[in-house]
């Protein structure tokens, strides 16, 4: 069982910058892929990125490749979202997950954070 909290949500202006951190707890932290997605009003979970258990493998959605990068800190059984350019496109509830792989779709992945919000204005 893992439980999983986020936390770095706010209102930003278009180009700036918001750093998303995703706490887990439980066990065997570092044999979970993790992945970050967003869900917009009256939209569908988006996939953001994913990184596997050690890190060394990290894949990011067309839409903002370039922009986002996700890491983790295994000994603080830690995810961060460093988001870079926001665009008012990118106003969404952010999502923790965290699954037995890395990957891009929401059923890879078994448990989910409560999420935070991100604003972007224009």
């Amino acid at each position: 069982q893992v439980q999983l909290v986020e936390s770095g949500g706010g209102l930003v202006q278009a180009g700036g910058s918001l750093r998303l951190s995703c706490a887990a707890s439980g066990r065997g932290f570092r044999a979970y892929g993790m992945g970050w997605f967003r869900q917009a009003p009256g939209k569908e979970r988006e996939f953001v990125a994913t990184i596997s258990g050690s890190g060394a493998i990290t894949y990011y959605a067309d839409s903002v490749k370039g922009r986002f990068t996700i890491s983790r800190d295994n000994a603080k059984n830690m995810v961060y979202l460093q988001m870079n350019s926001l665009k008012p496109e990118d106003t969404a509830v952010y999502l923790c997950a965290a699954g037995p792989s890395y990957g891009s779709t929401p059923d890879r992945f078994h448990y989910w954070g409560q999420g935070t919000q991100v604003t972007v204005s224009s």
